[in-house]
């Protein structure tokens, strides 16, 4: 165990730091955290719409019967504006973090990418924008566009290909004629690369991009290797101390988050939630897998409480009880601690995988629906499974399992580590 805890902490975890701080995924990352209040509340509205109590249809007209026949338009206009164009809105997020992170401006960074990405977005037969390619099914599009947009402006900004003002002349008159000429070469140049593709295939960059790219990866991503794959990088990630959300959170969200927002389309248009397209999305981790934080260290928070008798393991149970219940848990990552704490590896990376496992199959045969909403990370658990399940009381009871299993399968782990800590206690004592 120590030869491959040395290795890991000379070959892997140094590799892992630079992944975390690469530049592009923290922008993308800080992109995605910047949109996740509209998306949440898209989401919520949705789900408000299409509650089966005890099915969309019966409680859609018994809500129409008090405030009209057109109330769902209300929910709908909140989609429209946050769900649907997720991809105007991240793809402005990310080239806005990324050119500050070159400490060029970021307003024009981020209309820049806004422009961009509207050129290559396909037209209706009334000349309107194609609101189909906005959204998630733009997303790789938005992301990339994003990225290019901003290395491109930089590099005409930083090379002094810019339009230079007289000083006295206002900060943003001198920021707008410096984005000038950057902006008028990037435009040109992607009307040319938007021109090429419709001329060549007769498509936009979207599609073909959507149907080289994009859609083979979203198949890939919906299984359970996948899965499995994701839930124990992050974990191993977590176990050396390295906060394994925020590193691979770029690649999860990008991949996860197109699946969840079908699930959820569908879902707003009457569609059940058990028949909805997508078992794995973020939702889907985030509710049955996550539960009080990566580890599922809410139980082992309640196995501290039931067996737990040394000073130590008990306080760091109260002190991470409140916090634990919303999905909270550095004080116990880091206080028990769990980081680079070689008995309490095997559960911390074990038990994760094997709830992937437990909440896969359950979706699969259909005893839980699928996933159809999108909740803040800080949702408590039980109230989470009930809403990311469309109002199903079948996500609580998955929850419910997948917690006493996690408690079962820590209690072991948990005494063996508290008998070494009972020694240290006994030879501290006076």
């Amino acid at each position: 165990m120590n030869g491959i805890m040395s290795w890991m902490e000379k070959h892997f975890i140094p590799i892992a730091g630079r992944i975390g701080a690469q530049r592009h995924l923290v922008a993308i990352r800080d992109g995605f955290v910047a949109i996740m209040p509209l998306i949440i509340i898209g989401a919520f509205a949705t789900l408000i719409n299409n509650l089966p109590l005890p099915t969309i249809e019966t409680w859609q007209e018994n809500v129409g019967r008090f405030l009209g026949e057109n109330w769902t338009m209300f929910g709908g206009n909140i989609w429209d504006a946050t769900f649907a164009i997720m991809g105007l809105l991240v793809t402005a997020t990310i080239a806005y973090h990324l050119a500050n992170s070159y400490d060029v401006d970021g307003m024009s960074a981020a209309v820049l990418s806004l422009a961009t990405l509207i050129m290559f977005t396909p037209l209706t037969e009334d000349w309107g924008i194609s609101m189909a390619w906005v959204g998630a099914q733009g997303l790789f599009v938005a992301l990339i566009n994003a990225m290019v947009v901003t290395e491109l402006f930089r590099l005409l900004v930083k090379s002094k290909f810019t339009i230079k003002m007289p000083a006295g002349v206002p900060e943003g008159v001198v920021k707008s004629f410096q984005a000038l000429v950057p902006m008028g070469v990037i435009l040109m140049l992607f009307s040319l690369i938007q021109m090429g593709m419709v001329l060549a295939f007769e498509s936009s960059v979207h599609e073909q991009v959507f149907t080289l790219i994009q859609q083979p990866l979203t198949g890939l991503s919906d299984s359970l290797p996948a899965a499995l794959l994701i839930v124990f990088i992050q974990h191993l990630l977590w176990f050396f101390g390295l906060h394994g959300t925020n590193i691979i959170g770029p690649i999860t969200d990008s991949i996860y988050l197109p699946l969840l927002e079908q699930n959820i389309s569908q879902f707003s248009a009457g569609v059940s939630a058990y028949d909805v397209p997508h078992i794995v999305t973020k939702a889907m981790l985030d509710a049955y897998v996550y539960m009080g934080g990566a580890g599922v260290t809410l139980g082992l928070i309640i196995a501290i409480f039931i067996v737990a008798k040394t000073s130590h393991y008990r306080t760091i149970g109260k002190l991470g009880g409140a916090g634990g219940a919303f999905n909270i848990n550095e004080p116990v990552l880091f206080g028990l601690p769990i980081v680079l704490n070689p008995v309490m590896l095997i559960p911390f990376l074990l038990i994760p995988i094997i709830l992937t496992l437990t909440s896969y199959f359950a979706i699969l045969i259909g005893f839980v629906p699928k996933t159809v909403a999108l909740l803040p990370w800080t949702m408590p658990p039980f109230i989470s499974g009930w809403l990311v399940s469309g109002g199903s009381f079948a996500g609580v009871v998955l929850q419910i399992f997948n917690l006493g299993l996690a408690v079962l399968m820590y209690i072991p782990f948990l005494r063996a580590a508290e008998r070494a800590q009972q020694k240290v206690e006994n030879n501290e004592a006076p």
